[in-house]
């Protein structure tokens, strides 16, 4: 994904989902959430993508200016709609990231935006 020039990419939020074979409505519902998530303001894109070697395991990552850009997406009424009932079905595990190009992880409360 090509990066809007001046926007520097502050979260990666990956959200990994196991689905069976027989779930055929999966990757319409993830697309469907996904083109919601990244039309939220603060969102420069995002990918669903299949592990290549667990066909049953994919990943949607989206990648956003800062981190409340991400968690105020989540509260608008079409994400509600369309996009959290699929986030619902993702393994339980932490989703949000941030990128390397500054301190990682220091201590104290974060710039939500």
């Amino acid at each position: 994904m090509v990066v809007p020039t001046g926007s520097v990419v502050a979260v990666l939020v990956v959200i990994r989902f196991r689905v069976p074979s027989t779930d055929h409505g999966f990757v319409d519902d993830a697309q469907r959430a996904l083109e919601i998530l990244m039309a939220r303001p603060g969102c420069l894109g995002g990918d669903l993508g299949r592990n290549v070697d667990d066909p049953t395991l994919w990943a949607m990552v989206t990648r956003w200016v800062d981190v409340g850009s991400y968690r105020r997406s989540l509260s608008a009424y079409d994400v509600k709609l369309h996009a959290v009932p699929l986030l619902s079905r993702a393994i339980d595990e932490p989703t949000a990231f941030e990128t390397t190009d500054g301190e990682l992880n220091r201590p104290g409360a974060r710039d939500l935006g």
